[in-house]
């Protein structure tokens, strides 16, 4: 065991765990939710350190024999963390041990970072654990930094990695919508408003319009990461930069962009920077949106394969699971149910994304740790969930044309199509004539010896200019 200190007491240390007695407070301090820090914003905490001890070497404050060990557990770090991302290894959670959602403004994720840091740099020049004579978590580590710079700028990067990773899951799913908006460009079937019989309408068509919602969503996130840019890092405590020398708060940030190859800038207002943080509000609002169409087009798909016997059954969707222990042959709309459940948490993070960056006080936002847990998690997931959407579910939707043609004849509502051709009150007889016998719309015209199916079929087509 080693003796650690701070200024309420000592703690013993185990000798093998990186980490100190500020990350042990906050271990103690705060109940585990079970979740663990994104791996994204350990990785970019980490870049946000390397930045700044790189700036703090180059103004010469941080002298050659600690920054080299530094910026080399720092790299060690990287690569544990990049394995974390790609699900190949967790190790790294050996060390970043404190709980997304604390109190302290995130001083706890910045201490923990900057404890391994210092341990494992003083490891490899072979000295022991907790040496922090010759490398400091706060002196070394932390030099010219508070929790209230790094956290945010960290936070806001890793925010670009996963918006930039969100654009291509709404791509993708904007793909094979329009594979399906081609596929099914023939199929004539009834359009509906209000649950009630309306006009035709081609499945193509129906399938074509989500995939232009889900463009826009594509395009409003892609635009989003412009807000989230401008970084607060050099404005330490307060965004005034105490403790911070000129020539580091002018270099940091482009350091940084070097280092994260990200369009970060030091932003015009730092006190502003620090104090505000309403671009999550703007940006996860732009994410809420993408949710509402997921979950509308996700609601939409559920209804049109309901039965799919005593349903509407116009389309099929791909089976994916047995879905009950007493009905045999079964089979729920799985992928659909989870997209919807994942659109409502999306809307309900949303909601204390909200409350959390309106609940700030003057120059700091202590609930920015729930706000960056809550923030990334509901990109990650809705990421997760379009590429899921797209391929274990839209991409296997085939159409079950008799169904569809079924509900089209069947139906009076295809009166309109038909007036330009025969006029309103030929039609309107036949819709009476339809009604009074209970048979199927299409049936009575027939009867009527107005048009035959086949030459029906081409009627509607050629009303909503598809070539069959």
């Amino acid at each position: 065991m080693r003796l650690e200190s701070d200024s309420l007491g000592n703690i013993n240390i185990p000798d093998n765990i990186y980490y100190g007695i500020h990350t042990q407070r906050g271990l103690d301090n705060f109940p585990s939710s079970g979740e663990k820090i994104q791996p994204l914003l350990i990785k970019a905490y980490l870049q946000v350190k390397i930045a700044a001890a790189e700036t703090n070497y180059k103004c010469g404050i941080l002298f050659k024999e600690k920054f080299d060990p530094i910026e080399e557990a720092i790299e060690q770090l990287l690569k544990e963390t990049e394995l974390a991302i790609t699900g190949e290894s967790y190790s790294i959670y050996d060390k970043i041990v404190v709980d997304p959602y604390q109190g302290g403004a995130g001083t706890s994720l910045n201490m923990n970072l900057n404890e391994v840091i210092s341990n494992l740099a003083l490891e490899l020049v072979d000295k022991k654990k907790g040496d922090y004579d010759f490398i400091h978590p706060l002196d070394d580590v932390n030099m010219s930094q508070s929790t209230n710079d790094t956290f945010g700028t960290a936070l806001k990067i890793a925010a670009i990695y996963i918006l930039r990773e969100l654009e291509k899951s709404f791509a993708e799913l904007q793909r094979v919508l329009q594979i399906k908006e081609e596929e099914f460009k023939g199929i004539i079937k009834l359009g509906r408003t209000q649950y009630q019989d309306a006009v035709p309408i081609s499945l193509g068509q129906e399938f074509g319009a989500y995939a232009q919602a889900i463009a826009r969503d594509r395009w409003r996130i892609y635009n989003a990461e412009e807000r989230l840019r401008s970084v607060n890092l050099g404005g330490t405590a307060v965004g005034n930069s105490v403790s911070a020398p000129r020539e580091y708060v002018l270099n940091v940030n482009n350091i940084l962009k070097k280092i994260t190859k990200l369009p970060v800038a030091k932003g015009e207002d730092l006190i502003d920077t620090t104090q505000n943080l309403d671009v999550f509000v703007e940006v996860h609002g732009i994410v809420k949106a993408g949710a509402a169409n997921i979950k509308k087009i996700a609601n939409d798909l559920r209804f049109l394969s309901s039965g799919p016997n005593g349903g509407i059954g116009e389309i099929n969707l791909p089976p994916r699971q047995a879905g009950s222990s007493i009905m045999p042959g079964k089979v729920n709309p799985v992928i659909l149910e989870h997209a919807v459940q994942t659109a409502e948490l999306v809307a309900g993070y949303d909601s204390v994304i909200m409350s959390g960056v309106s609940g700030g006080h003057l120059e700091l936002n202590a609930f920015l740790p729930m706000i960056a847990h809550l923030f990334l998690k509901s990109l990650t997931m809705l990421k997760n969930t379009n590429y899921n959407l797209a391929k274990n579910c839209i991409l296997g939707i085939t159409a079950n044309e008799e169904k569809c043609k079924e509900h089209l004849i069947s139906s009076s509502a295809i009166s309109a199509s038909l007036i330009s051709t025969f006029g309103y009150e030929t039609v309107q007889e036949v819709v009476k004539y339809a009604e009074k016998y209970s048979i199927p719309f299409a049936k009575a015209l027939v009867r009527s010896k107005i048009v035959d199916e086949d030459e029906l079929y081409s009627i509607l087509s050629k009303d909503l200019g598809i070539k069959l």
